[in-house]
């Protein structure tokens, strides 16, 4: 199954989209799933950011790890722990207003994950993902 694929433009300058949208602070205001986030180490290749995610009813901890990062045009994760492990491209753009951010999001599942991907979390991010895109614009064009 492919990884699902987003973009949106913002009205703010790259660097302001991008020192937003890496900060862990900020992933609650613009993630719906996202209860808390915190970082381990720097925000740079082998840095970690561990969020706790609302999945259903239950709240399931996840670390994320850098893979690449190049401020402020783009950065990589990938998900460490857990039956369901995140890869995450994110790219920030210039625009001729601003800014584009478009998201590459797919999963490796292990275990009862491999069943859980293409049932669950796939449709789930195909809807979730626009919104939380439509979330990190209002933040950052208020």
């Amino acid at each position: 199954m492919a990884a699902v694929i987003a973009s949106i433009e913002i009205n703010v300058p790259v660097e302001k989209v991008f020192a937003y949208a890496i900060d862990p602070a900020n992933l609650s205001a613009w993630q719906e799933n996202v209860v808390s986030a915190s970082q381990e180490g720097e925000l740079a290749v082998g840095g970690k950011v561990i969020t706790v995610r609302r999945v259903g009813k239950r709240e399931q901890p996840m670390t994320m790890e850098f893979t690449s990062y190049d401020a402020p045009h783009s950065w990589s994760m990938r998900g460490v722990d857990g039956p369901v492990r995140p890869l995450v491209d994110t790219r920030v753009e210039p625009t001729a207003v601003g800014s584009r951010v478009t998201v590459e999001l797919d999963f490796e599942g292990r275990g009862i994950g491999k069943l859980l991907v293409p049932l669950l979390v796939k449709p789930e991010t195909r809807k979730g993902l626009p919104r939380n895109l439509a979330l990190l614009k209002k933040n950052l064009e208020a």
